[in-house]
């Protein structure tokens, strides 16, 4: 498999070959400050290769405390792009970073017992297909 991503402004754009291993979303306090979200959504690959097609001098890399809690992101907006962890053993790809469709579903949710206290029944808060009016309900 083929597939295509780039970040939010669009000044670094990737290509990742082969096939994803593993998909979790990630429920760690780690996880959820890097995305200001309720989980961080990543692909794993033993196999697939990375190739930067733009904008590789824009990429940087954190690596928390030298933790291997490790977050790539693009220099000018922000956006989560991939990585090479484990001494070049494991490719991680923000799976909202690809622009092409993602043919596996996630294998789960991980650390459940750190997650959000407002990260529960999501699936019973209302529902909208664009941004909500004062009179939508």
């Amino acid at each position: 498999m083929k597939y295509a991503g780039a970040c939010l402004c669009g000044k670094v754009a990737f290509e990742v070959e082969g096939n994803f291993e593993r998909f979790f979303l990630c429920h760690c306090e780690r996880c959820r400050k890097d995305t200001g979200s309720s989980h961080a959504a990543n692909l794993f690959s033993s196999t697939a290769t990375l190739r930067w097609l733009s904008g590789e001098e824009c990429v940087r890399t954190f690596n928390f405390n030298s933790t291997g809690h490790i977050k790539s992101f693009c220099s000018h907006c922000g956006s989560a792009l991939p990585n090479i962890q484990m001494d070049g053993a494991l490719l991680v790809v923000p799976a909202g970073s690809l622009d092409s469709d993602i043919p596996i579903r996630p294998d789960g949710h991980i650390f459940l017992a750190n997650k959000a206290n407002w990260d529960a029944e999501l699936e019973n808060v209302p529902r909208f297909d664009r941004l909500p009016e004062e009179n939508d309900e």
